[in-house]
């Protein structure tokens, strides 16, 4: 579904975030700001200070993946940089490390995206000292992201797997490898709607080049075939139950008057499944993939342009849904 490359950048003469003071931080925010917005990183670079946001904004740009849950919710002084409209770059700043800089792709495209942020990251380091060491690389506030501080992420869509009861192999088989799987919203998150992030755990006496070339040629690739074999299995030999229930799913979205978000996420991912090997034919990917993400809590309500409780999101979610599918 996309492509995510991230580097863990830290400034050097300032402490990790975890240990810096309140005006330390306020500190590394304005040079941060000061010294992005003059760097020509993107056409247009937005900088939100996440203190002053409201709480449905940073929701927002959390359900977007433009910013962790740790950092849409933490209390002390950060922000994050957004290139716009097109959000391919975001900067969050004060995360767990001084600098988390993100670029983002759609579909399989990790070679673009790490062209991409080295390009952001050569631009930012004319500018920032960061915190390095000749023995061990970047100096990151985790151990696991020291060396090169890359994190290489692709979001895949693996409903197939789920229902023929292999996504645990993959699990098991990705573990081996030191390949974390996550779910939709990364560390700590569950995979709702059978979206997983695969990424690399370690980074540490490895190249940018040689982490890349690991998941994007060999790792990635094969759980894609995975998927893909898995979707041929149910058509050739389980097609009866495939068909019940993507039908099942699609006519839940199309009736029902109140929906959560977990069980609308679960039936849009089999109506997606449903499109792509060709069972649903009414109804067009690309509202199912807006739907994954508008149906969210604070897009809801950003939408609907007010706050609301749990009982209206889920009238006000089912009648966006029955909408959007219908139109």
């Amino acid at each position: 579904m996309s492509s995510r490359i991230r580097f863990a950048r830290n400034i050097a003469g300032f402490p990790f975030p975890h240990r810096a003071k309140r005006d330390e931080r306020r500190e590394l925010l304005t040079l941060v700001r000061d010294r992005a917005i003059n760097s020509h990183l993107a056409s247009q670079l937005l900088w939100v200070d996440l203190e002053e946001s409201p709480t449905i904004e940073r929701l927002v740009l959390h359900e977007r993946h433009l910013i962790s849950k740790q950092h849409a919710r933490a209390s002390e002084p950060r922000a994050v940089a957004i290139s716009a409209p097109d959000e391919w770059l975001s900067i969050m700043v004060n995360e767990e490390d001084h600098l988390r800089i993100q670029v983002m792709r759609s579909g399989l495209a990790l070679e673009e995206a790490l062209k991409h942020i080295e390009e952001v990251d050569e631009k930012l380091e004319d500018r920032l000292d960061y915190a390095f060491s000749q023995r061990f690389g970047f100096l990151t506030a985790c151990p696991t992201n020291v060396g090169t501080g890359l994190r290489v992420s692709a979001m895949l869509h693996m409903p197939a797997l789920k229902l023929t009861g292999e996504i645990d192999k993959v699990r098991r088989a990705a573990k081996a490898l030191n390949i974390a799987v996550r779910g939709f919203y990364g560390e700590g998150s569950e995979a709702a709607g059978d979206i997983y992030q695969l990424s690399n755990q370690t980074t540490l006496g490895r190249t940018e080049h040689d982490l890349l070339a690991e998941l994007s040629e060999r790792i990635i690739p094969e759980v894609i075939q995975y998927e893909r074999h898995a979707r041929g299995v149910l058509m050739e030999k389980r097609r009866s139950f495939l068909e019940d229930r993507v039908h099942r799913a699609l006519g839940t979205l199309l009736h029902a008057r109140m929906i959560d978000a977990e069980e609308s996420l679960q039936q849009l991912s089999l109506v997606r499944l449903g499109i792509q090997v060709g069972v649903i034919k009414e109804v067009g990917l690309e509202p199912v993939n807006q739907l994954i993400l508008l149906s969210q809590p604070a897009h809801l309500q950003r939408l609907a342009g007010r706050e609301m409780d749990q009982n209206e999101r889920r009238v006000e979610r089912a009648t966006l849904i029955r909408q959007r599918l219908r139109a």
